[in-house]
């Protein structure tokens, strides 16, 4: 399958002021909205998308990473590999590695997804995120 350098535009919404937000499914079973952020080196997901995908058998413990958060706090969190992620309506990428942060409700398509899909580009106006090397939606993905 030949994939297209920035072949693939999905929109982004607008939220609050310069966060931008795009669709994302996890493996089929969980759809929601994702904050762009390229500062962010992993997808983040909730505790409660956590549970959804545990529950479905939709993704795998990989390890455990220390870090530093925005306000000082060291804080120990679990990496869980994601079979399929789909970022718009049709740009799957494959393995994603996702941070599960306890308390938080924000989930973020960070750098983990990102860099699968680059080179990738940002455009506020209109509000875009235009990625390269998608795939394209499988019927046996669809499926389940």
């Amino acid at each position: 399958m030949q994939v297209v350098q920035f072949g693939t535009t999905v929109p982004m919404s607008k939220k609050g002021t310069a966060t931008y937000y795009v669709p994302v499914e996890f493996d089929g079973v969980a759809k929601n909205e994702l904050m762009v952020d390229t500062g962010s080196d992993y997808v983040t997901i909730n505790e409660a998308t956590l549970e959804l995908l545990k529950e479905r058998g939709k993704l795998d413990y990989v390890k455990q990473v220390g870090g530093m958060m925005a306000d000082g706090t060291d804080v120990i969190v679990p990496i869980y590999r994601i079979a399929n992620l789909n970022i718009g309506c049709c740009c799957i990428i494959h393995d994603v590695e996702a941070a599960v942060f306890k308390g938080t409700e924000r989930q973020i398509l960070g750098l983990s997804a990102l860099k699968k899909v680059a080179p990738f580009a940002l455009s506020v106006d209109p509000a875009h995120l235009i990625l390269s090397d998608c795939k394209a939606r499988s019927l046996d993905l669809a499926k389940n």
